[in-house]
């Protein structure tokens, strides 16, 4: 079955074999292939010419919403050589009727959506008051007419809403209803590695895990998407919710004498002690048992009753949260979560998990999840895996971090790009290493001085990426604005993704005069966003984005060191390279596109093996050299073109 829908380019049919291959073979595959590769066809196409033979389905895992359509997008394509219905799936928040119009329900978790959501369907049936509206009308609403609609035009979530929303009917009922339909289903993470939604979407699909075919796109989000979804967390704001919400439904013993605030005023104590104790810069370690221990030194309470109190909380939690549900209210209850979590954090696994107090404005404690296989396991259980992303090197660390089987198919697809039209040059007599700017600091006004040089004599768009927000911060607190002479857009830590987009499309509107944008490697604007042709021509990058050695960043270096040995390459070393080359990655996005980066860091020789990177003694010079000779060759390109085709009429 060959259901390629363009004339493929060169790599694509070895990526689409590898893929269908590993899929036919019930294995797993690794594939690192840069941007402009078609990874998202080859991989629909790989996976879908093999299950469909099997009557597999086909999970798309995606990041973005964008990457979503893209998906769809792909799959309308496909469907003009073989029909394959697919069909995108988002949570309440986006699909919902009632959530989008309320923003009292915004802030609201899939679980508790879920049961606000049943309760009012049931008000609807029952013909009761409090009901959906939205629900009595989808299910009046012929389904044939709704199915028609979306087996012939697959339509993005966002086009499936609208056409929801000018009917008045419930898109997130309707895509339940189409979802056992459908061969290709597209999702957020969320739907595949946090357990209670895997399970309603394998509901939802009729089909066991078993005969599942999952692709994770962007895969190098995915070792930090695991530990996140297993870590827990308990802050001070979250306290003071407790506190509140007692004060609304009564503060209750949970044992003899002791009372729900009884619990939080001695949990916050234990709080500010272990942030005097512990904390050093971002976070600290905390004891296994400190928080425990303090909690029955104070209520006189053996492990066995202080369990048992966190239970009576979470049951009192449930209550709260059926009462707030039968008056319509998001059934949320923060006395449920404290329990919970202090019901977690007493059985926690210190194979795998630490205990952390971290500061800032809200210091917390976390219990950070050391070990994101814990959350990716399922994936073995599938039928197959499909893990792309255009920076995943090395690819050995991903398959081991995320605990694939050994013999996984690892496979890296060079860029189709000229490779002549991207050049790295790196500066060797600056850093950002610790120990030297702590014993120079003037290292940091060399490399401003750079950085002013560079921007000030190439009037190109530049987008300048900073290893941090802190670091960002010194530059612009010793004046650095003042001294470029060219309009400087800035990402900051708390903007809005709406505030966010709107700074880059400023930026990329600005291109014909070249101006600027300070931005942090590894951040929102380092990966995901295209800045094709003259959006992005030259990238700074201000020191080797290490990861910082806080408590947290410590301990995952020592875990990966016992587990494989190798706790430096995989936690410290690897992570940096794949910021860098995101950051990087933001310059060539179509075969036309031509870009320079600098490196201001002489470590960044330490990854010649990776990456080509060449010295540079006259950093301005060698950039304006480097766009004078790719300008050279598009004009000889061009005559050339011109040449062939004139010979072509004449003859």
């Amino acid at each position: 079955m060959d259901l390629f829908p363009y004339v493929p380019r060169k790599g694509q049919l070895e990526m689409v074999e590898g893929i269908r291959n590993a899929v036919r073979n019930r294995g797993h595959i690794v594939i690192e292939s840069g941007t402009g590769t078609g990874k998202t066809i080859c991989a629909l196409v790989g996976c879908l010419e093999a299950s469909l033979e099997k009557s597999n389905k086909v999970l798309y895992l995606t990041r973005t919403n964008a990457q979503q359509q893209q998906v769809l997008k792909e799959l309308r394509e496909i469907n003009k050589r073989h029909r394959v219905f697919g069909i995108g799936i988002q949570g309440r928040q986006s699909t919902c009727p009632l959530v989008r119009r309320d923003p009292d329900l915004r802030s609201g978790t899939p679980e508790e959506l879920s049961k606000l959501c049943s309760e009012k369907k049931r008000r609807t049936v029952e013909e009761l008051e409090g009901g959906c509206k939205f629900y009595e009308a989808t299910i009046e609403t012929p389904f044939d007419e709704i199915e028609n609609y979306a087996m012939s035009e697959i339509p993005s979530v966002e086009e499936f809403v609208d056409y929801c929303d000018r009917r008045g009917i419930c898109p997130y009922e309707l895509i339940k209803e189409l979802i056992v339909k459908a061969t290709v289903v597209t999702a957020p993470y969320a739907y595949f590695f946090v357990g209670y939604i895997r399970e309603t979407l394998l509901d939802w699909i009729s089909q066991p895990i078993s005969e599942l075919v999952v692709i994770v796109d962007e895969a190098h989000n995915l070792p930090d998407y695991g530990r996140d979804v297993k870590s827990i967390h308990l802050t001070e704001r979250g306290l003071q919710l407790v506190q509140r919400e007692a004060d609304e439904f009564g503060n209750i013993d949970i044992l003899d004498g002791l009372s729900v605030l009884d619990v939080v005023s001695e949990v916050d104590h234990a709080l500010q002690m272990a942030v005097d104790e512990y904390l050093l810069d971002e976070d600290g370690l905390v004891p296994m048992r400190f928080l425990e221990e303090h909690l029955m030194h104070a209520f006189t309470l053996n492990s066995r009753m202080l369990e048992l109190a966190s239970r009576q909380m979470m049951i009192y939690g449930e209550l709260i949260r059926e009462r707030k549900k039968e008056v319509g209210r998001l059934p949320r209850s923060y006395i449920y979560n404290f329990g919970a979590f202090l019901n977690f954090w007493m059985n926690i696994d210190e194979q795998y998990y630490i205990k952390l107090i971290v500061g800032g404005e809200a210091p917390s404690f976390e219990g950070y999840c050391l070990d994101p296989s814990l959350a990716t396991a399922p994936l073995l259980d599938c039928a197959a895996s499909v893990h792309m992303s255009g920076t995943l090197s090395p690819l050995v660390e991903y398959r081991d971090s995320i605990g694939l089987p050994v013999d996984t198919t690892l496979k890296s697809i060079p860029s189709p790009f000229p490779k002549k039209n991207r050049k790295i040059f790196f500066i060797d007599d600056v850093t950002t290493k610790y120990d030297d700017v702590t014993r120079d600091p003037e290292i940091i006004d060399k490399m401003g001085d750079y950085l002013v040089n560079i921007c000030n004599a190439v009037k190109r768009n530049t987008v300048v990426f900073f290893p941090s927000f802190s670091l960002m911060q010194r530059f612009l607190s010793n004046g650095i604005l003042q001294r470029i002479k060219r309009k400087v857009h800035i990402e900051s830590r708390d903007m809005s993704q709406t505030e966010l987009m709107e700074t880059v499309t400023r930026f990329k509107e600005d291109a014909a005069h070249g101006s600027i944008l300070f931005a942090v490697a590894g951040g929102r604007i380092s990966e995901g966003l295209d800045f094709p042709d003259r959006e992005l021509e030259l990238a700074l990058i201000i020191g080797i984005p290490y990861p910082k050695p806080t408590a947290r960043q410590r301990s995952l270096l020592h875990y990966y060191e016992m587990k494989f040995g190798r706790g430096w390459e995989y936690t410290v070393r690897a992570p940096a390279y794949r910021r860098m080359l995101q950051a990087i990655g933001r310059l060539i996005r179509t075969e036309r596109d031509v870009g320079a980066a600098v490196i201001l860091d002489r470590r960044a020789k330490q990854f010649s093996d990776r990456v080509e990177v060449f010295p540079t003694k006259d950093v301005v010079e060698d950039i304006l050299q480097f766009y004078e000779e790719r300008k050279k060759g598009a004009n000889t390109l061009k005559v050339e073109q011109e040449n062939a085709k004139n010979s072509y009429m004449d003859g």
